[in-house]
């Protein structure tokens, strides 16, 4: 039997690929269970560069999974309250590594999928993509950081449409949206993440976790405390290696070789 997520390491980039394509990638105990073993994974290896988060199939992830829901019968509360806690938690270890997170959304993509695909730094997405909320339309409410990352790129008013209404939304106006951050043709979706990730891998690493640790908690700071922020990891970034290669390879007119 396949395992549900798999863990995939190509040079400085580690891939955690969604493998149920059979139940199209839908999240139930067995592939949550495989998915935090993949992240524990990833954040435990010093030499990842650069994360990706795909799937298999013709679906990125359906979301629950209502068989697994139906038959939770009476406990189901009970063995679903079991199942966040760890699956939360290693999403936010996903969304807060210090390294550039990739999601490339290959088709649709439906309740606590939007909290897989938005918890990347960069989603790119195929035409094929679509999205729906759909936890409102069997009576849940959003789990797996859907809501906080879909309302953080939408804003409160578009958020609460999308679950309320569960409309599905092309790719397209995911894009106009800001959900996503680039369509393009299913066909070259594989080769651009691969194009990005090795480019974000030949990267300042350490420079790129700053950045992120800037704009991830932006919007939560005052200008005063973010100044401060700005000016701690600018000394901190000055003194590094990297910021003593990228000068360097500047004024040589030269590629800068970060390591």
């Amino acid at each position: 039997m396949p395992q549900p997520a798999l863990l995939e390491k190509h040079g400085d980039v580690a891939t955690i690929v969604l493998n149920r394509p059979e139940h199209a990638n839908a999240i139930d105990p067995d592939s949550t269970r495989a998915l935090i073993q993949c992240i524990d994974a990833v954040a435990a290896e010093p030499s990842a560069r650069v994360v990706v988060l795909r799937a298999t199939g013709r679906m990125f992830c359906a979301g629950g999974s209502i068989d697994f829901f139906a038959k939770g019968g009476a406990d189901f509360p009970a063995v679903l309250d079991e199942l966040l806690g760890p699956l939360h938690a290693a999403l936010h270890k996903l969304a807060t590594l210090p390294v550039p997170v990739i999601s490339a959304v290959n088709g649709p993509v439906v309740g606590g999928g939007i909290g897989l695909a938005l918890c990347a730094d960069i989603a790119l997405a195929a035409e094929s993509m679509k999205l729906r909320g759909g936890y409102s339309a069997i009576g849940l409410t959003p789990d797996a950081c859907s809501s906080w990352f879909l309302t953080r790129r939408v804003g409160p008013m578009r958020a609460k449409q999308i679950f309320f209404t569960n409309d599905s939304l092309s790719a397209q106006q995911c894009l106009a949206m800001g959900i996503v951050s680039e369509v393009v043709p299913d066909a070259e979706l594989a080769a651009r993440t691969t194009a990005l990730a090795e480019a974000l891998a030949r990267g300042a690493t350490g420079a790129l976790g700053r950045i992120k640790q800037l704009v991830d908690g932006a919007h939560e700071r005052s200008l005063e405390a973010q100044l401060d922020l700005e000016h701690r990891l600018m000394v901190e970034s000055a003194a590094s290696a990297e910021a003593r290669e990228g000068i360097a390879a500047f004024l040589s007119k030269r590629v800068p070789r970060f390591s």
